[in-house]
């Protein structure tokens, strides 16, 4: 079932919405999903200013019982100031008028949006919205056009890949070999990084490419740094099939917070058996932050406790989750009974975020502290661990009115919850608001 929007389908749209169709009837004919129908009509549908037969628009909460008449409003300017038997509400009395108090239609905020099959529509000289097809169809591709347009990266992006490539390359390295060595770093293609140096977006040019200038440009085939091959085995299906047959294995499902775009970011890293969490505040959403955060656990916690607490991770499809092997092995075995492997990396479907609900509704209580939208830049990592040790004090419903601190307490100790550096917070001094970060 596609939610592509063919220019037939709006017209069917449109041709239903007349109709008077539920969103689910609308939905069932064009064979696509009632949310789709409905954030097809909010995002395309346009305001008109029309008024009625013999009305201009007016959208004063007084117009019914207004008197007043031209030229009292516009005075000399007035183009209807000798037809004293009409009234300024029949013209565009709304900018000139004093006492001007808008009216808004209340049907217009519910299901279906839109005034096409309104019975009061001959009636109404207030503010309209309307779907229509042909608007809708040529504002969808001007809003495509320019999404794929430009630079898909901001300033501060620029300024991290610049800060490693530029001194590689006047040291004489080629990109191909700062690509192979930094990649998990860059988090980009290595003909990204030609087109930013043909952008004039580092400190380098095409002149300190050696070759580059000798050369003419070769055709290559387009270059992913996600490799798809990385989720063969480690699907939700497989993630699925494991649990049935070790059905008491701990899951731990791990997600990123994304604050500015192009800045510092979260790591979050969600124990579903007692709803503890862990962040770990990072200066890039790449994949070697989030080896690095594992990579330190391991060596905190032990080889032998971090299998215990790390026996399957279940994580999105997300850039910075693209080296499973990293993640699932260490590079040196301890003892030959710690051995190599040290998890199990498992990813949802795409599109389908509450295959890991569990993790999702906890972000809400960072939201809570960390609005959506705002910088991360200036927290440090002190910031973030006291943040979660007033998220993880926070009684819950579902833990038989327990925190996240008890209930983890319970299974692996108070020395385990320590290695991690999580506190205890009294429930009187809980705060849950932007203010607790602030210095």
């Amino acid at each position: 079932m596609s939610s592509f929007f063919t220019y037939e389908d709006r017209l069917l749209l449109q041709k239903h919405l007349k109709e008077g169709l539920s969103f689910k009837k609308i939905a069932a004919r064009l064979q696509k999903d009632p949310s789709t129908i409905s954030r097809e009509v909010r995002k395309y549908s346009i305001e008109v200013a029309t008024g009625k037969p013999g009305y201009s628009f007016n959208a004063c909460k007084h117009r019914m019982t207004c008197k007043i008449k031209p030229p009292s409003l516009c005075g000399e300017d007035c183009t209807r100031k000798r037809s004293f038997n009409l009234y300024c509400k029949t013209c565009r009395c709304n900018e000139h008028c004093p006492n001007y108090m808008e009216e808004v239609c209340t049907a217009r905020m519910h299901a279906p949006y839109v005034c096409n099959a309104c019975p009061s529509i001959e009636k109404c000289t207030l503010l309209k919205t309307f779907y229509d097809a042909e608007k809708a169809h040529l504002k969808s591709h001007q809003i495509i056009s320019s999404s794929r347009s430009g630079l898909s990266t901001s300033e501060d992006e620029i300024a991290r890949l610049n800060k490693i490539i530029s001194p590689l390359v006047k040291q004489g390295h080629s990109i191909h070999e700062i690509y192979i060595t930094h990649q998990d770093e860059l988090m980009c293609s290595e003909k990204t990084i030609y087109n930013y140096i043909d952008d004039c977006l580092f400190d380098v040019r095409n002149i300190d490419l050696p070759r580059k200038v000798r050369f003419r440009e070769r055709r290559k085939k387009p270059e992913f740094k996600v490799d798809r091959t990385c989720r063969v085995g480690r699907s939700y299906k497989e993630f699925e099939s494991f649990m049935e047959e070790h059905p008491d294995t701990a899951v731990v499902q791990m997600d990123s917070v994304i604050g500015k775009v192009g800045g510092k970011c979260l790591l979050t890293i969600h124990f579903v058996q007692s709803s503890l969490m862990l962040a770990f505040l990072r200066d890039a959403n790449t994949s070697q932050s989030v080896i690095d955060i594992f990579d330190f656990l391991d060596q905190k916690l032990g080889g032998l406790l971090f299998n215990r607490l790390f026996p399957v991770i279940l994580t999105d499809n997300g850039s910075e989750f693209s080296n499973p092997k990293k993640l699932e092995y260490r590079e040196f075995a301890p003892t030959k009974e710690i051995g190599y492997q040290r998890s199990r990396v498992y990813y949802c479907d795409a599109g389908c975020p509450y295959q890991k609900g569990a993790i999702e509704v906890n972000h809400e209580l960072i939201r809570r502290v960390l609005p959506k939208g705002s910088s991360f830049d200036d927290l440090t990592q002190e910031d973030i661990i006291r943040m979660m040790n007033h998220i993880n004090s926070y009684k819950r419903k579902k833990l038989n009115n327990r925190s996240p601190y008890e209930t983890f307490s319970f299974h692996f100790g108070e020395g385990t919850l320590k290695l991690l550096g999580c506190e205890s917070v009294p429930a009187d001094q809980i705060l849950l608001k932007p203010s607790l970060l602030k210095k």
